[in-house]
């Protein structure tokens, strides 16, 4: 990421320990139920994950008034240590196939009592990108808040 100010950051706690924060973004059953905003969603059988360096992180997200509308991600983890860091790079084809956005991302994972922070940072963006990206995030951290209350 070039310039600060084109990056994403992020910061988030959940009331629950970090390791089950972290399984929520490699499990691909986890993933499924919380990943995408609001009005979205991403069907179990797209999701595939190997969280090691090198792996990956697959999945569509599908609108869910007009399934038509998918946005497939494409992720390669370059940093992997378990239950504190994902790093990688990824490809987001939010333009119906024509060009895939190229993004870097990191998620790191830290103890906060009982709880968990977890810290954003994904870029880069323009000023309007990084505005729904936030967006879409803090409604997906919501629907992530429901799954490990449950």
């Amino acid at each position: 990421m070039t310039e600060a100010a084109n990056e994403l950051v992020m910061t988030r706690v959940f009331d629950a320990p970090r390791e089950l924060v972290y399984r929520a973004f490699v499990d691909p059953d986890e993933l499924a139920q919380w990943f995408a905003p609001v009005g979205w969603s991403v069907p179990r059988d797209s999701v595939s994950v190997d969280a090691r360096v090198g792996g990956h992180q697959i999945f569509t997200m599908v609108n869910d008034a007009d399934p038509t509308q998918t946005s497939p991600v494409w992720s390669t983890f370059t940093e992997v240590v378990e239950n504190e860091l994902l790093v990688g790079t990824e490809d987001v084809d939010m333009s119906g196939g024509t060009s895939p956005a190229k993004f870097t991302v990191r998620l790191e994972f830290h103890d906060e009592g009982d709880k968990t922070r977890l810290v954003l940072r994904q870029g880069p963006y323009s000023p309007e990108m990084e505005n729904n990206a936030r967006a879409g995030w803090e409604s997906s951290f919501t629907k992530l808040d429901a799954l490990l209350a449950g």
